[in-house]
């Protein structure tokens, strides 16, 4: 049995789209083949310092509150814990490692832990270090945030044995950053049959009624972290330029909450923009069975799990082709070569976005067809046991020989 060291700045119950890849594919790796250690942050003191998740050994450290909200994690102390983590995490894993002999270290994101896992690698050289690539930010901006602890920052890709990507958008990235070993690409999957849940019709009708979806209205839907590079205000500025039966249902929260609500003010969409808050995971694909539209023109994307599970829920999507959104989003006037399985648009655009809308409204034999072709591509290339399966196979045999 082989046995591994992940470093990830957040686990259960924190979770974002790389948190869930970790889990999907350890529970699937038998622990006779390897067995999986975890450093991460704890943020909330009710949690224990010490527990067992999946195939996963969980060790929380850093400073923390009782049951802290979104908000809270922002505020003292628990926003020093991204800069505690970088050093802090380094002195737990060598205590660890002390302990167990780690064939190899895994760490997830390198803006928040290739520093961490790259002074590990430079201390134990004889450890195999995988890094992966999940980032979503646009890579000036994480630049910038990294100048602090640049050097460390690089070191982090250079010290690296192997790398996977989940787009090639990022495993580009990793060779600008001077990173000269393979490169895997692997991108994130998603819960197929969970997001092409089939519902009553009263169940829907009832969601409907109480979202006051009329006959003739329709619905467009975001499922997004309310913040600059997913451009939620791009959709709402569209809706001008679009007939009134043509609403908005934004899912999620973050920090740019007050100014998107603003925003629909500014803009005389108030009564058109429904900001629902974070939604259960388990409600998403019910709220996406009564859209009609899956919208998000990210400015960047290091993958968008979203966008793919819209497609297996059966709606035609609207994005751009930004980072490793081009990696499954053709657009069929823009990639005539390929299938189309979505509408692309220009970034910073909103007529361009009314002008995907209307494309899907107008001609829906080519919509139905756009729709078809992303929901074989969701099932066929981004499910977990396949993904899994790479992981395994492609990456962690060649690495822990």
């Amino acid at each position: 049995m082989k046995r591994v060291l992940i470093f990830s700045l957040t686990y259960h119950p924190f979770i974002g789209g790389a948190e869930v890849a970790v889990k999907e594919i350890t529970d699937r790796i038998k622990s006779e083949d390897i067995s999986f250690d975890m450093i991460t942050l704890r943020f909330d003191s009710t949690l224990s310092r010490v527990e067992k998740i999946g195939n996963v050994m969980v060790h929380r450290i850093g400073f923390s509150t009782r049951n802290p909200s979104i908000e809270e994690l922002r505020t003292f102390p628990l926003h020093l814990n991204k800069l505690y983590f970088q050093f802090f995490s380094v002195f737990k894993a060598l205590n660890l490692h002390r302990k167990h002999f780690y064939d190899g270290i895994w760490a997830i994101m390198a803006h928040s832990t290739g520093v961490p896992a790259g002074i590990f690698k430079t201390l134990h050289p004889e450890v195999e270090y995988l890094l992966t690539l999940q980032e979503g930010d646009p890579i000036d901006h994480i630049k910038k945030t990294m100048r602090p602890l640049y050097p460390l920052f690089v070191r982090g890709f250079t010290k690296a044995n192997f790398v996977q990507a989940i787009s090639y958008y990022l495993g580009k990235w990793a060779r600008e950053m001077n990173f000269d070993g393979p490169i895997e690409v692997i991108p994130n999957a998603v819960d197929t049959k969970h997001f092409s849940k089939e519902y009553s019709e009263s169940e829907l009708n009832e969601l409907k009624q109480k979202l006051g979806k009329k006959e003739n209205d329709v619905f467009l839907i975001t499922t997004s972290r309310l913040v600059k590079k997913n451009a939620i205000d791009d959709v709402i500025k569209s809706l001008k330029h679009l007939p009134d039966t043509i609403h908005f249902l934004v899912l999620g929260t973050g920090t740019d909450m007050t100014k998107l609500k603003k925003l629909t003010r500014d803009e005389r969409v108030e009564e058109r923009v429904r900001f629902l808050g974070q939604i259960d995971h388990s409600e998403i694909p019910k709220y996406l069975r009564i859209s009609d539209v899956f919208i998000r023109p990210s400015l960047s994307e290091g993958m968008g799990n979203s966008f793919i599970e819209a497609m297996a829920a059966g709606l035609p999507v609207i994005a751009t082709q930004e980072g490793g959104i081009a990696d499954f989003l053709f657009d069929p006037d823009r990639n005539p070569d390929k299938k189309p399985t979505g509408r692309a648009v220009d970034t910073c655009d909103p007529k361009s976005i009314a002008s995907a809308v209307k494309l899907y409204l107008d001609d829906t034999e080519k919509t139905q067809s756009i729709i078809k072709n992303a929901r074989e591509l969701a099932f066929v290339k981004y499910d977990w046991d396949l993904i899994a399966k790479n992981m395994k196979e492609k990456v962690f045999d060649k690495i822990l020989v």
